[in-house]
């Protein structure tokens, strides 16, 4: 349930409400507007809101029908702005994410990163472990393959976002990453999921292969329950019965999201298509539709990487494509950056 405060209650009534909750068996989660302050009581117990609405400084209470509580615009109506080194997620700022697919070497990631910043963009994405579909296919350089992202991020001051697979790398990932990213096929690890909750770093969360919304929303609340608030939503194509695309994008998930979510939602164009030549159209389309931001493969040599090369754009169609998104976003009211 919510717990909405009247405009310009003290802090001590505040206080006084959270440990009734508490008391009665209720995790407490605040979020404060910039008039009034709502509290948000998520647990199993049963209580009589009217005890609630009795203590002193409380406007109203409402019971939420839904089950994801703290991801949703009734919690919070104001949207969730995630800010990673001055590049910013929501809020009307679509937030750029570019990389190859995968860590290969210190020399294809410092040519790619160089060309990257010179276009403007801050935020650099890799995977060092690698969850593929084959065991025989490569797996990633697994902690190496973080060093070397770090060290290329820090020489040309650039954020990094990389897939953590499991419980036990989520420190080592602490220690490198900037935005530690969820994975389609870890979507639903909840043992994963609680842990990252427990993190005070951002969590890119990407929708499952065959998952609806409210699944993906529930994913995010577990992680938003353990107390972690800076979850980015991620769409990357969905399985449907068309084969001649890798996923199909479902652009409608942007405007869906963000009515009943306040959480950012960006869209993996690369991914969701897995041809080249259908990145850019897609990316267009997500920033058309109000995305928070793209997350986009580049490889300064696609026809010779490791993997997924046919999806990576040339650094060059990437600098077309990052100028017209520029130039796209205005029209929505939205800002690149």
């Amino acid at each position: 349930m919510l717990i909405v405060m009247q405009p310009n209650t003290t802090e001590d009534k505040i206080q006084k409400v959270i440990d009734f909750i508490k008391q009665k068996g209720f995790d407490a989660h605040v979020s404060k507007g910039s008039d009034h302050t709502v509290i948000g009581a998520v647990g199993r117990k049963v209580i009589d809101k009217r005890d609630i609405e009795l203590l002193p400084g409380v406007k109203e209470v409402i019971r939420i029908s839904s089950p994801y509580k703290l991801v949703s615009r009734a919690f919070q109506e104001k949207d969730t702005i995630i800010d990673i080194k001055g590049i910013k997620f929501g809020g009307g700022n679509v937030g750029i994410i570019a990389g190859p697919c995968t860590v290969e070497s210190y020399d294809q990631m410092d040519i790619t990163a160089s060309k990257l910043k010179s276009y403007g963009v801050n935020v650099l994405r890799g995977g060092a472990f690698k969850p593929r579909t084959s065991p025989y296919s490569f797996q990633g350089l697994g902690e190496e393959g973080l060093k070397i992202l770090k060290e290329v991020a820090d020489k040309y001051n650039m954020a990094i976002t990389s897939e953590v697979m499991e419980v036990s790398q989520i420190p080592m990932f602490e220690k490198y990453v900037d935005i530690l990213q969820v994975g389609a096929r870890n979507m639903q690890n909840f043992n994963l999921l609680k842990s990252l909750g427990e993190i005070r770093k951002p969590v890119l969360l990407k929708r499952g292969l065959s998952a609806t919304i409210e699944e993906w929303l529930m994913s995010a609340e577990y992680i938003m329950a353990g107390g972690n608030r800076e979850v980015i939503l991620c769409e990357r194509g969905i399985r449907t019965f068309e084969h001649i695309t890798r996923n199909t994008l479902d652009i409608s998930a942007i405007p869906v999201v963000q009515k009943i979510s306040h959480l950012p939602i960006v869209v993996d164009p690369s991914h969701a298509t897995g041809l080249r030549d259908k990145v850019a159209p897609m990316s267009k389309a997500a920033v058309a539709a109000g995305c928070d931001g793209l997350i986009i493969e580049v490889h300064h040599s696609p026809d010779t990487a490791v993997c997924d090369g046919a999806q990576s754009l040339y650094p060059e169609q990437f600098e077309e494509l990052y100028k017209e998104l520029k130039a796209l976003a205005t029209v929505v009211n939205k800002k690149i950056n």
